[in-house]
């Protein structure tokens, strides 16, 4: 695989990791994988690294389309939440579900951009990783 595949497949799969919805990176990143050609290993990889920041930014991700789409901030508590969740998911959903949509909207709007930043801040990386690892087999008795 080339550096640039794996710098794409990486990113691919941090932007997706950094979506707000839970439980939805893992078949988001197979799915852009399939349609991508992109390596799974990596996709999930990028994924896994980016759980902590995807629980991180649900609630800027939230705020951000509040205030793209004009509307008012809806007051969110993260145990509240997963206790609402909990204990009817359909109310949820009724509750929240414009919540979502406005989250959705900003981590959309962010995400080339977002691919964009990790795809050239990993392509010389992995090109200079790459033409070590090159070198060292060069010189490596067979």
């Amino acid at each position: 695989m080339s550096p640039e595949r794996l710098a794409l497949a990486l990113a691919v799969g941090g932007v997706i990791a950094l979506n707000p919805f839970l439980g939805t990176t893992t078949l988001g990143c197979v799915a852009a994988g399939v349609a991508l050609r992109l390596n799974q290993p990596a996709l999930q990889i990028a994924n896994l690294l980016g759980a902590p920041f995807q629980l991180a930014l649900i609630i800027p991700w939230v705020r951000a389309g509040e205030w793209l789409h004009g509307a008012a901030p809806m007051p969110l508590n993260p145990a509240l939440l997963v206790e609402a969740f909990a204990a009817s998911p359909a109310d949820f959903l009724e509750r929240f579900g414009l919540s979502g949509l406005h989250a959705a909207t900003a981590w959309l709007l962010a995400a080339p951009l977002l691919g964009g930043a990790f795809f050239l801040a990993l392509r010389p990386l992995l090109r200079a990783l790459s033409g070590q690892l090159e070198r060292s087999r060069a010189l490596s008795p067979p």
